[in-house]
This record gives structure tokens, sequence and C-alpha cells, in this order.
């Protein structure tokens, strides 16, 4: 199976550290950051949320609150964006608890069938097993859900999940293991 995890090169994280010093140093040197960043983060806040307007008061709420803790941010070997996708994802969830209304999965086919491959046995009907496993997402707890929609939604690698989700790259790997155990169980 070829899961296109997203990589960044050490160089490329390298680079942006400069910028973000830079940033750290003068505000107004934010900019190329949130320029590079916006689109994904509002995809990511989209996402879950489903509604456009509220996606962009979120997604402002996020480099508001990036710029704002930028001076306290320190670089972690993971790109940029995992601090600013783990403040959208604390945004989103903080939306939903003040609001008491249920969060949206968005999943496309290509990522339904990235998660399908990964708990199918050879013999299975691959549609059969697609319309389960949208029944079995819906019973995952919240935080399950979310290491999953990282890894094979946004297709991100373990070490951006840890990052996001402020747990060690072992420890995403496992849970993300245990989850689809369950989740296999639960489809037989």
């Amino acid at each position: 199976m070829d899961r296109s995890v997203k990589t960044v090169s050490e160089a490329a994280i390298q680079r942006e550290w400069e910028e973000i010093r830079a940033a750290q140093q003068n505000p107004a040197r934010f900019q190329p950051l949130y320029t590079r960043y916006y689109d994904s983060v509002f995809r990511l806040i989209y996402h879950r949320t489903g509604d456009m307007e509220l996606a962009g008061d979120l997604c402002a709420q996020v480099f508001l609150k990036a710029l704002q803790k930028l001076p306290s941010y320190s670089f972690q070997g993971v790109p940029f964006s995992a601090w600013l996708i783990r403040i959208g994802i604390n945004e989103v969830n903080q939306h939903f608890r003040k609001n008491q209304n249920k969060r949206v999965v968005s999943i496309n086919d290509l990522q339904l069938n990235d998660l399908a491959d990964e708990l199918r046995d050879d013999h299975e009907d691959l549609e059969l097993l697609r319309q389960k496993m949208l029944q079995s997402l819906d019973t995952l707890k919240e935080d399950d859900l979310q290491l999953i929609e990282l890894r094979f939604f946004e297709q991100r690698s373990f070490k951006e999940v840890a990052e996001i989700v402020g747990i060690t790259e072992n420890n995403a790997k496992v849970k993300v293991h245990r989850i689809l155990e369950r989740l296999k169980r639960k489809l037989t």
C-alpha cells in the first residue's frame, strides 16, 4: 500500500525555524508563516466544522493566538504547522464544547480507502467494509477519532501526530495501532 504521508526535509524545517526566530524578534515578519499555512489551517477547521464562516472565524483565532504565543514557541523538530494545527484543533474543540455541538468529520474516498486497506483482510468486500467503517468511526472516542483523522485523513507522520496531540512519537504509534485493532474487532 502506498500511503503518502507528508514529509518535510530537515533543511526546510531549519529554514522555517529561522523564519520563526525572525518573527519572534519582529512580529511583522510573521506574514510569510501566515501566508504559507493559512489555507491548510483553514481547511482543517472547515473539515471539522463544515461551516465556511465559522472556519474563517476560528482560523483567525488560531493565527491571533499563534502570534500572541510566538515568543514562547520552541523548536520541536517538526514543521511549524504541527503547532498551528494543535492550536486549531483546540479552538475547534473549545467551540464545540462551548456550543455543545457534535463536530463534523469529512472523509474523501481516497482517505477512506487508505484506512480500509489498513483494516481489510484479503477476502473482504471493500464496499461493505467502507460502510461498516463509517459506522464504527462514529463510535470512537473523540481523542481516538482525532488520532485516526490526523494519521489517515490528513496523512500526517507519526512525529507530527505526536507533536499535535502532545504525546511521544512512539506513544502515537502504539495508540493508533490499538485503535486500529479495536476497529478491526468491531468490523468482524
